[in-house]
């Protein structure tokens, strides 16, 4: 059986060195399927999109898109997803803090008649032990978040906020989805479990950043969620989600 096309969406800012790395092992990962490669990037000043082109030139399958200003994690991943022209999308940070081994576990888990698979660290059988204190309170701070997140929207789900994910594109098509930063990876999952879709999650692992610097604030971004979070609850979670003007 011919396996489904694949789009992979890297949204990326200043992530020149870790890209160089990911997308050769990307290649490597997907090689058997169908698959093109595009990574978004927010204008970053460090020549990330040029290190991608560069490697456009010895892979045919990339596609680079660069933003005209810095608008969001958001904004890049819905402009990837928009742009992808295969059957399944799997989108996931530049990093190098997801595997790509857990990526492709998501690609063959939504075949199984999935609509929507997320990579959850918070799941049993995850792993992500942050090594510095720092990393600690991070981590303590996201977990507690989720579980406030899925106790306030009734959705059965640990992490409502890693970008490692798959979703059929014929179903990305039918959201209408508008947040710019790191709140649309919640509306993406609240309005497709709203809208009657199958949606599930996987344990993944997420190891520390080795190159550059993250860019998620959780102090400045927290508040954010939660206002968000009630937004969307009290518009979609007892009257279900509209897909496409169409009632479900």
């Amino acid at each position: 059986m011919t396996k489904p096309s694949l789009s992979i969406v890297l949204p990326t800012y200043n992530e020149r060195e870790n890209i160089r790395i990911l997308i050769p092992e990307i290649v490597k990962t997907f090689g058997q399927i169908d698959h093109e490669i595009i990574v978004v990037d927010d204008s970053s000043p460090d020549g990330t999109a040029m290190a991608a082109e560069e490697l456009s030139e010895k892979y045919v399958n990339i596609r680079v898109i660069v933003r005209k200003k810095k608008e969001g994690i958001g904004a890049a991943i819905r402009e990837g997803y928009n742009s992808a022209r295969n059957s399944i999308i799997i989108s996931l940070d530049s990093d190098l803090c997801f595997t790509l081994s857990d990526a492709y576990r998501l690609y063959e888990k939504i075949q199984e008649g999935y609509d929507l698979v997320c990579g959850s660290k918070y799941s049993k059988g995850s792993f992500y032990e942050p090594a510095t204190w720092q990393g600690r309170a991070k981590k303590l701070m996201s977990k507690n978040g989720n579980k406030l997140i899925r106790v306030a929207t009734g959705i059965n789900a640990n992490d409502f906020t890693a970008n490692l994910r798959s979703i059929r594109k014929d179903v990305w098509e039918q959201l209408d989805t508008q947040e710019m930063t790191n709140t649309f990876l919640m509306e993406m999952i609240l309005k497709c479990k709203y809208g009657g879709f199958r949606v599930t999650e996987m344990p993944v692992t997420f190891n520390a950043r080795i190159h550059g610097e993250s860019k998620m604030n959780l102090a400045v971004e927290a508040p954010k969620f939660i206002i968000k979070m009630v937004k969307y609850v009290l518009m979609y979670r007892f009257t279900g989600y509209k897909l496409n003007n169409k009632e479900v």
